[in-house]
Formats: C-alpha cells, sequence, structure tokens
C-alpha cells in the first residue's frame, strides 16, 4: 500500500501506567458553548473519566479518533469523555461544531499536561513545537488509571473495541 505520508517511529514513552494515581491539572475545558476552567480531579469526582491526547485539532488523526468515538456512541457511556490537546479553546469550539461531536476538550497550548503524563511528542522539523501523541487513559472516580494505551508511531490509533471493553469494566 502506498501511503501518502511517512510512518515515524515515537518509540517508546514513560508514561502513567495502569494501577497508577494520574497527575491532577487544570486548564480550560471547552464545550460547544462556552469554556471555563476545569481539573481533572472534578470530572474523576463525578466518576470515571476517559482521558484522550489527540494531535492539535484539524489534524488528520485527531479528525479520525474524534469520528471514531463519536460514531462508536462514547458519549452513550457511563463515562466522561474528554479530549485533551494543544489547540486552542477557539479552535476546540470549532473543530466540536465542525466534527459534530458532543464531547468536551481540554486546552493546553504548552503541552505541560502531555508532559506530567509522558506522552510528549516532539515534531520532527519544528524546533520547539510538541504535541501529545495519540493516548487514551480510562481513570477511575478515584484517579486512577485502569487502562492506558499510548501510540509509539505516527500516525496510531488506540484499538476501539479494547477501549470500549476497558470503559465497560471501570464503569
Amino acid at each position: 500500500m502506498d501511503l501518502e505520508f511517512d510512518v515515524v517511529d515515537m518509540g517508546p514513552a514513560d508514561h502513567v501506567e495502569e494501577g497508577e494515581q494520574v497527575p491532577d491539572f487544570t486548564r480550560p475545558l471547552v464545550n460547544d458553548e462556552y469554556w471555563e476552567d476545569a481539573s481533572l480531579s472534578e470530572l474523576t469526582e463525578a466518576g470515571p473519566v476517559v482521558l484522550v491526547f489527540h494531535p492539535m485539532d484539524g489534524a488528520f488523526p485527531a479528525t479520525y479518533i474524534w469520528n471514531e468515538l463519536r460514531d462508536r456512541d462514547f458519549a452513550d457511556y457511563d463515562a466522561t469523555v474528554v479530549g485533551l490537546s494543544i489547540s486552542t479553546p477557539y479552535e476546540h469550539k470549532t473543530f466540536i461544531e465542525e466534527r459534530e461531536v458532543s464531547f468536551q476538550f481540554f486546552s493546553d497550548p504548552a503541552n505541560g499536561v502531555a508532559e506530567k503524563f509522558g506522552v510528549v511528542n516532539d515534531l520532527d522539523g519544528m524546533a520547539g513545537i510538541a504535541e501529545p501523541r495519540p493516548a487514551t487513559f480510562v481513570i477511575d472516580g478515584d484517579g486512577t488509571v485502569r487502562y492506558a494505551w499510548v501510540a509509539r508511531e505516527w500516525p496510531d490509533f488506540p484499538d476501539y473495541d479494547e477501549l470500549e471493553d476497558a470503559v465497560e469494566r471501570v464503569v
């Protein structure tokens, strides 16, 4: 198969593992109407959270990931599904409208949350520019990781059936 892009090996990541507590953070949380600062711990207090790190809005991997989650009805689970990328709140709001998704997105332009989680992807050929590598974490109400998947190459996508199974085990 002739791909129109190169597959890039990102190597292993020293990321938060299953059984570990997640690092808490506060960032703007964007929905289809507005945004406000929120913390991950506020979300986990309400129940399980599926935290999905993705490339910047508009990149084809981000579009693919969120179309897949939308089409699989992840919004119907008894868990909060939330995205996180370096995109601004304005970009997230546009992405939500264009992709017709009902999820919320944390905005982290400085990529500090990806650093805390160990999922940074330094972009080739762009000195000083980094974004999260695709990653999914299922986090229980106590803030413990119950499932972790982190991309080792670009592009790479989670096994969505496996992710659904992990969410069903936690909720």
